[in-house]
């Protein structure tokens, strides 16, 4: 931890860097589900940095390459040296045919994403984010959306073969050489996780939706292998696409659909017990998330500068032990979990 800056730090697994437990993930910088005039998803950006985070996370994925443009623009207004930038391989830009659609990003780029694992088509997205960056090296690169999520349980096998042969190779490579300090994968599955870690040498992995208040299926086998290996973990959607920031409302949001009604059901009780000890729901969201020992940093998008003010904030606020007690006496959390301590370092 480095207590210089506003937000806290921690040291990523094996590798030198250290990044500000609170990351900036650039989904919304992508127009995901809303378009975002280029001066406020820039000035967005600017603030998270202003704030102390210094970890950025984008994806050729976010806009067909929106949000790497608009990063890279924010980027050339810091010292590049005191920036950590993470980015992701399994997609490239085709600029000559135009996109499809179903990606959730209403706006971006007006070109077609395409998958490739292969080491050719990494090489190719590689080129592609440090053009749309403007910058000559990356810090992070990791192998994104291997998962059935993505790509369906009939096709997985396939995909994780060719991320191994493929994309695993030339970040191994990439690594070797320095271009970048650390390699991992970012998915929507703790099972993946485990696959990857017992199949090479990872740095970091990304996983998003796992590991939350709401619910912890990393906890059993991912995060103790993660810790036993030394990888450092970032967790993305820790609010579950939306619910455990906006609350058991109408229309709730749950892994980027409407929430069905026992997901509403269980985050109206952890909401009544965040209540009763005054605390806000998203803020024992992201204490929590934190908790965890293998876990170096949580990744929250904003649209504004403000929710990135929101965010930082919240890590400074005073969340009880006893909230952590009587969730986990109702059945809510599970009782294993690591609880925080009082303070977000």
């Amino acid at each position: 931890m480095n207590p210089v800056f506003g937000v806290p730090r921690r040291t990523l697994g094996r590798t030198r860097l250290q990044i500000s437990v609170l990351g900036f993930g650039t989904a919304p910088l992508g127009d995901l589900y809303v378009q975002l005039d280029d001066d406020t998803a820039i000035d967005t950006v600017k603030r998270a940095f202003e704030l102390g985070i210094n970890l950025l996370d984008t994806s050729p994925h976010y806009g067909n390459g929106l949000a790497e443009h608009r990063c890279g623009t924010a980027i050339r207004c810091v010292p590049r040296q005191g920036i950590v930038v993470c980015t992701k391989v399994g997609r490239w830009m085709d600029p000559f045919h135009a996109r499809s659609d179903g990606s959730g990003f209403v706006g971006g780029l007006p070109h077609r994403a395409v998958f490739d694992y292969s080491y050719d088509g990494t090489m190719r997205s590689v080129e592609q984010s440090l053009l749309r960056l403007g910058t000559d090296r990356l810090d992070l690169l990791l192998i994104h959306d291997v998962d059935v999520w993505t790509h369906g349980i009939d096709a997985i096998e396939e995909r994780f073969r060719e991320a191994m042969a493929g994309a695993y190779v030339a970040l191994d490579r990439l690594r070797g050489e320095g271009v970048v300090a650390g390699i991992g994968i970012g998915v929507n599955e703790a099972e993946m996780c485990v696959r990857f870690a017992q199949a090479g040498s990872f740095d970091t992995m990304l996983l998003a939706g796992r590991y939350s208040l709401l619910e912890q299926p990393a906890l059993a086998e991912f995060l103790p292998l993660a810790q036993q290996q030394g990888i450092g973990v970032l967790l993305g959607g820790v609010f579950n696409s939306g619910i455990l920031a906006t609350g058991a409302v109408s229309g709730a949001k749950y892994n980027y659909r409407d929430a069905p009604p026992e997901i509403l059901a269980k985050v109206a009780q952890i909401e009544r017990v965040c209540d009763a000890h005054g605390v806000a729901l998203p803020t024992a969201a992201l204490r929590f998330a934190l908790g965890h020992p293998a876990v170096a940093s949580v990744v929250l998008g904003g649209q504004s500068p403000q929710e990135v003010e929101r965010n930082v904030a919240a890590l400074s606020s005073e969340v009880p032990t006893a909230l952590w007690a009587d969730l986990k006496a109702k059945g809510l959390l599970d009782a294993e979990a690591p609880v925080p301590r009082a303070a977000a370092g």
